[in-house]
């Protein structure tokens, strides 16, 4: 029963994943952008996480926790980039 709800969590998180690609290269705007590259990494942690749960293993939401700490920062460095044109003062 769990894997049937892997198999199908990791189809939908991958069909995210490429609908977030799609609108990182074709965004309008550069805020656009911003959000789809968050966007991207909030699906790579679930991903992430998910094949924690297949593995049976904490290694990959250790990895997760950390992929969610370089996205907050990037997404804050990208957003005061694009206010300020530039990120250190």
């Amino acid at each position: 029963m769990i894997a049937t709800a892997l198999v199908i969590g990791f189809a939908l998180i991958t069909a995210a994943i490429l609908l977030n690609l799609w609108r990182l290269f074709a965004g309008p705007t550069p805020s656009d952008r911003i959000l789809a590259l968050d966007t991207l990494v909030i699906n790579a942690i679930a991903l992430t996480v998910m094949f924690g749960i297949y593995e049976r293993t904490a290694f990959y939401f250790e990895a997760g926790v950390l992929l969610a700490l370089v996205g907050f920062v990037s997404s804050v460095a990208y957003a005061k980039f694009l206010l300020r044109g530039d990120i250190v003062e």
